[in-house]
């Protein structure tokens, strides 16, 4: 038997946040419905937008939701994919221009 710490299932279960201060929930919605809106940006691009921060912050709930989203929306495998190399590149760019700050430490020392 195998278990794991996120299931699928769950995602179905985003709503149940609510129970105990509904008030807070429903800002938190309407403001997330409102912001994945057709806009300046469509609600394809915005789920493409999303579904590579959910690869950058790993919330496997997001990527599942978002991947769904992407492909409801008229998104193909090729824009996902792209997507989510986009996120491993800003990540990656990230990792990396952290060095200066490495670097920076390495000359205060003396090295």
């Amino acid at each position: 038997m195998s278990d794991h710490y996120y299931h699928s299932h769950d995602l179905d279960r985003f709503g149940e946040i609510g129970r105990q201060r509904p008030e807070l929930a429903k800002k938190f919605f309407d403001w997330y419905e409102a912001v994945f809106a057709d806009g300046a940006l469509s609600e394809r691009e915005k789920s493409l937008i999303a579904l590579a921060v959910a690869h950058a912050v790993q919330c496997p709930y997001c990527i599942d939701a978002y991947t769904q989203a992407s492909l409801q929306k008229g998104a193909d495998l090729d824009q996902l994919t792209e997507a989510v190399h986009v996120a491993a590149a800003i990540r990656g760019g990230a990792s990396l221009v952290h060095g200066v700050q490495m670097r920076n430490v390495a000359k205060r020392v003396g090295m």
